[in-house]
C-alpha cells in the first residue's frame, strides 16, 4: 500500500498534509485518465481487500463492475418534509446504473425554513449550509467517489451543495429539487402562499384584514382565515414558490453553469423535472469524460453571471451571504464591492413575489430560466461563453430553447425596467462601517429617515408587533440586534417580523438587523449589518430615538444625532453579552464563523495562507 502512485491518490499521509495526494484539494489529481480515477485507489488490485469486500456487500454485482465502474455518489438533502427528494434521488440512481456506473445514494441533512421560521429553530438554519457542504465533501473524499449528483431544494442547501462541489472538486451537477406549486384560498379567492400566512398574521394583528383582503372574508373569524390559508398554502412538494431564496438560488447556479438547463423553474412534482433526473447521467457521463471539474464552472465570469440574474429577477439579499461563501470555497476573489458594483449596472425588471405579483411556477410557464437567460445573453447581460456540466456554453444550452412570448408581463423590457439599478444595495456608514445589504425595490421610496426603537432579539420586536404597539403615525427605524452570525447564533431569517410589518401595513417602518431576513421578505429592509453586535459594532450602541438615515441612493446607512465622541463613550461603556448557547452545534458555530460581509463562513479562505 505504500508505493501507490500519486495519481490514484493513495499514498501514506505525508508530515506536510498538503504535500499529500490523500489530502484533498483541488490540485490533487491530474486532470484526464480513466472514468475512476479515484474509486480504483480501493477498487484495482488487492491493496485495499476490506474494501472491496464491504463494496461487494454494499451491492457492487460482480468483478467487472467493481474493477471498472465509477463510482457516482448521489446526495439528496432529503427528509420526511421533503418526500420528493428521496424519489428524485432514486430516478437519478436508476439511470446512473444504466450507464454501467456503480450509483451511491445518500442524504445530507437539511431543515425547513417555512418550519423553523420565528422562533429558536431559525439558528440552526444557516449552519446547515455548512453541515451540508461537510457532509457531501466527507461523503465523496472517504468513500473515493468519482463524481457527485446532488439534489437540494431549500435554501442553504444550494449553496452547501456548491461549496462542497469545489471542496472536493471532482465532476459533479446540481439539479434542484424544484419549486412549490401555488396555493389557492376559496375563502379568500386568491393564490396563496407560505408568505401570505405570515403577511395575513399581521394583518389580524391589526384587525385588517377582513376589510382589506376581501370582502368574500366577512363573517369569518381570524382564526377561520388562518386555518384556510395553513391548509392551502402549500400544495404540495418544492421550495417556496416565489422569488425567494431558494428560487434565488436555484436560477443564480443554472445561470454559472452547474446544472441541466431549465433545471430552476420546473417545478417539483412536474413531469419535466422527473426527464431532467432521467438525463443527468449521461450528462454526468460527459463530465467525467470531459473532466469537467466545479472549479473550471465557479469562476468569476460565471458568478458575474449569477449576481446579474440575482439583480434582475429581484433576487434573495441571503444570495449576498451565499455567492461570498462560494466563492471562498471556490479560492475565487469576491467582495461587497463586486455585488454593488454589479447591482449599479443591471436593471431590475422581474415582476415576482415578494415585491411582485407571480411566482415561479409563472416563469416557468413561459419559457422558464432558459428564456431569461436566452433573454440577457442576447443582450448582453451575461456571458454566454461560459463552460457548463453538459459540456457546451451556456449560450449553447439554452439557444433551442424558446424566447420570453412578446406579449409576456413577468419580465420587463430593459427599455422599462422596474428600477434602472439592482435592488440589492450595499450600504455603508458609521452604522455599518463593514457593510450592509439592503433590499430596496424602489416601490418603497429611495430613502428613509427615522427615529430609532432597539430590540435586543427578535422575539422582542415580534411581541411588540403582536400587542400591536408599533403606531402608524410616526417614521421609525426598528433596529433588531444581536442576531448575527455569532449573537444569533446563527444569523436567523426574520420573515415573522418583516411580514407582519407588510401585512399589518405600516408604511411608516424602516427594519435594520444584524441578522437575515428571508427571500420572502419586502419593505425597507436593511440586513447582515457588519460589524454585528455581538462584536461591539455601532448597531450595539444605538439608543431608542437616536435619528437613523439611510440613503440607498448614496448607499450609506448613519446615525445621525450621536456625535463621534458620544459614540465612542457609549463603546466604552458596552459590554459584550454573555453566550446563550455553551455547548453543541450552535456554540462551535458561533466560535467560528466569520462576520456576514464575507460570507459568515466556517472556513475563510486568505490570500496570505498561499
Amino acid at each position: 500500500m505504500s508505493g501507490a502512485p500519486e495519481a490514484n491518490g493513495a499514498s501514506p499521509l505525508a508530515e506536510d498534509p498538503k504535500s499529500d495526494p490523500q489530502y484533498i484539494r483541488f490540485k490533487c489529481l491530474p486532470p484526464g485518465g480513466p472514468l475512476n480515477r479515484w474509486s480504483s485507489a480501493l477498487t484495482r488490485g488487492h491493496d485495499f481487500p476490506g474494501a472491496q469486500a464491504m463494496l461487494y456487500a454494499a451491492g457492487v454485482p460482480n468483478q467487472d463492475l467493481m474493477k471498472n465502474a465509477p463510482h457516482v455518489g448521489i446526495a439528496t438533502v432529503w427528509w420526511e418534509g421533503n418526500p420528493v427528494f428521496l424519489e428524485l434521488g432514486k430516478i437519478v440512481k436508476r439511470t446512473v446504473e444504466k450507464q454501467k456506473m456503480l450509483a451511491w445514494q445518500y442524504n445530507a441533512v437539511g431543515v425547513s425554513d417555512g418550519i423553523t421560521m420565528g422562533h429558536q429553530g431559525m439558528r440552526f438554519s444557516l449552519q446547515t449550509r455548512d453541515l451540508i457542504a461537510d457532509s457531501i465533501e466527507t461523503v465523496t473524499c472517504a468513500q473515493h467517489h468519482d463524481a457527485n449528483i446532488s439534489i437540494p431544494g431549500c435554501d442553504k442547501n444550494m449553496p452547501g451543495v456548491i461549496m462542497a462541489a469545489v471542496r472536493h472538486n471532482r465532476p459533479f451537477i446540481m439539479i434542484y429539487g424544484g419549486t412549490i406549486k401555488k396555493g389557492y384560498s376559496s375563502l379568500l379567492e386568491r393564490d396563496v402562499n407560505i408568505s401570505t400566512c405570515y403577511e395575513a398574521a399581521g394583518a389580524l394583528t391589526y384587525n385588517r384584514l377582513h376589510a382589506k383582503t376581501n370582502p368574500g372574508a366577512e363573517g369569518r373569524t381570524p382564526s377561520d382565515v388562518l386555518s384556510d390559508l395553513e391548509r392551502h398554502s402549500c400544495p404540495g412538494s418544492g421550495a417556496c414558490g416565489g422569488m425567494y431564496t431558494a428560487n434565488t438560488m436555484a436560477t443564480a447556479i443554472e445561470a454559472m453553469g452547474f446544472t441541466l438547463p431549465g433545471s430552476s423553474s420546473y417545478p417539483a412534482e412536474s413531469p419535466e423535472k422527473a426527464r431532467e433526473c432521467e438525463r443527468v447521467a449521461e450528462t454526468i457521463k460527459t463530465t467525467m469524460e470531459k473532466d469537467i471539474r466545479p472549479r473550471d464552472l465557479l469562476t468569476r465570469e460565471s458568478l458575474e453571471n449569477a449576481l446579474v440574474v440575482t439583480m434582475i429577477l429581484g433576487g434573495s439579499t441571503n444570495g449576498v451571504l451565499h455567492f461570498l461563501a462560494m466563492a471562498n470555497s471556490a479560492e475565487v476573489p469576491l467582495s461587497l464591492e463586486d455585488i454593488d458594483r454589479v447591482s449599479n449596472k443591471t436593471p431590475f425588471l422581474a415582476d415576482l413575489a415578494p415585491s411582485g405579483k407571480y411566482m415561479m411556477e409563472d416563469l416557468y410557464k413561459i419559457g422558464g430560466t432558459p428564456a431569461v437567460l436566452k433573454m440577457l445573453i442576447a443582450a448582453g447581460l451575461i456571458n454566454g461563453n461560459i463552460p457548463t456540466v453538459t459540456g457546451r456554453t451556456l449560450a449553447e444550452n439554452v439557444a433551442d430553447w424558446p424566447s420570453l412570448p412578446p406579449d409576456q408581463k413577468i419580465i420587463r423590457p430593459l427599455s422599462d425596467p422596474i428600477k434602472e439599478t439592482g435592488h440589492i444595495r450595499v450600504l455603508r456608514g458609521n452604522f455599518a462601517p463593514g457593510g450592509a445589504v439592503a433590499k430596496i425595490t424602489g416601490k418603497e421610496g429611495l430613502s428613509f429617515t427615522g427615529k430609532a426603537r432597539v430590540f435586543n432579539k427578535e422575539h422582542g420586536l415580534d411581541e411588540a408587533l403582536s400587542r400591536g404597539e408599533i403606531p402608524r403615525d410616526e417614521n421609525l427605524v426598528l433596529i433588531v440586534r444581536y442576531e448575527g452570525p455569532r449573537g444569533g447564533p446563527g444569523m436567523p431569517e426574520q420573515l415573522r417580523a418583516s411580514a407582519a410589518i407588510m401585512g399589518a401595513g405600516l408604511r411608516n417602518i424602516a427594519l435594520v438587523t444584524d441578522g437575515r431576513y428571508s427571500g420572502a421578505s419586502h419593505g425597507f429592509i436593511v440586513g447582515h449589518v457588519t460589524p454585528e453586535a455581538a462584536r461591539g459594532g455601532p448597531i450595539a450602541l444605538v439608543k431608542d430615538g437616536d435619528t437613523i438615515v439611510i440613503d440607498a441612493v448614496a448607499n450609506r446607512i448613519d446615525i445621525t444625532n450621536v456625535t463621534d465622541q458620544e459614540l465612542e463613550e457609549r463603546r466604552k461603556a458596552w459590554k459584550p453579552p454573555v453566550p446563550t448557547v455553551r455547548r453543541g452545534v450552535l456554540a462551535k458555530y458561533a466560535r467560528l464563523v466569520g462576520d456576514a460581509s464575507h460570507g459568515a463562513v466556517t472556513d475563510q479562505w486568505n490570500e496570505d495562507e498561499d
